[in-house]
């Protein structure tokens, strides 16, 4: 089973199976992971996720490594979202300002049929994104302790 990753408001990291089933399946098991009322999922290529920490937005068919981020649609619309600081930290927020709310995932990439599915990400990939990440946790966490 091919594996996912989610970034919680709470700066928690944790590992998911791709869901299975028909596409509709998939983004309503996907929707269900990001929580707080999604319905529908944003695919986002936040730039600091290929240029600082050196993933591709080159898709294959066949072990892809590419990455993307999902989100809520409209995290912007729910009262009780939370900043992301990870999520935010990839999309670059501090330079235009516009924050990631809400749970995100990471998930791979893949050429399969007519166009572009989201699957696991590719083991490499994964490895090498989940150390990342759970840097960033960690350094938000201990910057956010500081401040207090």
């Amino acid at each position: 089973m091919s594996k996912i990753i989610k970034v919680s408001t709470d700066l928690k990291i944790t590992v998911h199976d791709f869901p299975e089933g028909t596409i509709s399946e998939q983004n309503r098991q996907l929707c269900e992971l990001i929580g707080n009322g999604c319905s529908m999922i944003e695919n986002v290529m936040p730039k600091r996720l290929y240029t600082g920490f050196g993933h591709t937005t080159h898709v294959t068919s066949k072990d892809s490594k590419c990455v993307s981020m999902l989100v809520d649609e409209e995290f912007l619309f729910r009262s009780n979202s939370k900043p992301n600081l990870i999520g935010s930290y990839m999309y670059e927020t501090d330079k235009h300002k516009n924050p990631i709310l809400g749970n995100v995932l990471f998930v791979g990439n893949e050429y399969k049929g007519d166009g572009i599915s989201f699957c696991g990400i590719e083991r490499g990939t994964f490895d090498c994104l989940y150390k990342q990440l759970i840097a960033l946790a960690e350094i938000a966490t201990y910057a956010g302790a500081v401040q207090l």
